[in-house]
């Protein structure tokens, strides 16, 4: 399963549609509106989208994405 990071999961949690495919959608369809600034939040989707595609949909199934903004 994929090793996500404390600022991974809360991205996820903001784009999450119930599916493991519909968020990778969602988040592809974010990237693309980012601007050429945004760097950081690119490098950070592009991490995430690589760990969602390299899991399944039983393993997207056992995340617990809740937002944790206390960290």
């Amino acid at each position: 399963m994929g090793n996500f990071t404390f600022e991974e999961m809360n991205l996820m949690c903001i784009y999450n549609t119930g599916s493991r495919t519909g968020l990778i959608d969602s988040l592809r369809e974010m990237r693309g509106e980012l601007a050429p600034e945004e760097t950081e939040l690119r490098e950070l989707t592009d991490s995430a989208l690589g760990n969602l595609q390299a899991m399944s949909d039983a393993e997207f199934a056992e995340l617990e994405l809740y937002p944790d903004f206390d960290q």
